[in-house]
């Protein structure tokens, strides 16, 4: 299935998508309207909206329907560095021993469509084309074998930096997590669907320009070790996103410099999954709040 959370008459729901268009999850009132919710019911209600998927017919046309990020506000957003062989080399970084997680502050996450925010501290705006997954059972210590059982799905992510501001400290954590600097979307899309995560090939432009153009299956550490490793930890939850990496082609190392400018569009597509698409604007003036 394609899991949506989609906004009709300024309510949020959840959704799958059909064809061209999107079934409603109050057709079965035993489905949670939050997606957080829905996955954290487990897989008698994954399997309520396939019966759903199955017998409704779709209310709304996709075309009609603004979808938001699949998990709006996700309890936790990890994600990990230098996880593809050519991005270390460009970075002229050495290869991690172990994986290298950041966080995004969960108040980043757009979805497609939204406009990602040049800010006005900074003119050094970049992309990150990425495969993400999300958790849809509380876990710990999870082995490697068995971690495919607690991902619910897959969708695109993009993983806005702002590069000075991710100098200023190791941890990266504030030049990723400006507003708007974590689409997600278009959808989710759930593991049953998605035969080998790591045998996806992954694309990004800017306007009509190809940056990123690589597969899954270069991952240096793959999205059940990623699982395992942040397992052991900590308590994974329903809704929590995990984005695995980029391939080469940011625009930092491009020569000039590819730093997003205004009124371009990133555009990122995973085979069997989607597209996400945002576009540049200046941050707006009610941003300012004091």
């Amino acid at each position: 299935m394609k899991l949506v959370t989609f906004i009709h008459n300024g309510h949020s729901r959840v959704g799958a998508v059909v064809d061209d268009g999107v079934i409603d999850c109050k057709d079965d009132p035993e489905i949670p309207t939050v997606m957080i919710d829905f996955l954290a019911a487990g897989e008698s209600v994954m399997n309520r909206m396939r019966r759903l998927v199955d017998v409704a017919q779709p209310k709304f046309l996709l075309s009609e329907m603004k979808l938001a990020a699949p998990v709006p506000r996700p309890g936790k957003y990890l994600a990990i560095a230098l996880n593809y062989a050519d991005h270390i080399a460009e970075t002229g970084k050495e290869r991690p021993e172990y994986p290298s997680f950041f966080t995004k502050q969960s108040s980043c996450v757009i979805g497609n469509g939204d406009a990602i925010h040049k800010p006005k501290v900074s003119d050094k705006l970049d992309y990150e084309g990425e495969l993400a997954f999300v958790i849809g059972k509380r876990c710990r210590h999870v082995p490697v074998d068995k971690a495919h059982q607690v991902i619910a799905g897959f969708t695109v992510a993009n993983d806005v930096s702002v590069r000075d501001w991710q100098a200023r400290s190791p941890t990266m954590m504030i030049g990723k997590s400006f507003d708007s600097g974590g689409p997600l979307g278009p959808w989710l899309v759930t593991r049953d669907e998605i035969a080998d995560p790591h045998n996806l090939n992954l694309k990004t432009w800017v306007d009509d320009e190809l940056r990123q153009n690589s597969n899954t299956r270069h991952m240096i550490f793959n999205c059940y070790e990623m699982v395992a490793y942040l397992s052991q930890a900590m308590t994974l939850e329903p809704g929590d996103v995990i984005s695995t990496g980029t391939p080469s082609g940011v625009g930092v190392k491009m020569q000039p410099r590819g730093y997003l400018k205004l009124g371009q569009t990133v555009r990122i597509e995973i085979e069997n999954i989607g597209t996400l698409s945002n576009t540049v604007i200046d941050e707006p003036d009610n941003t300012i709040i004091f």
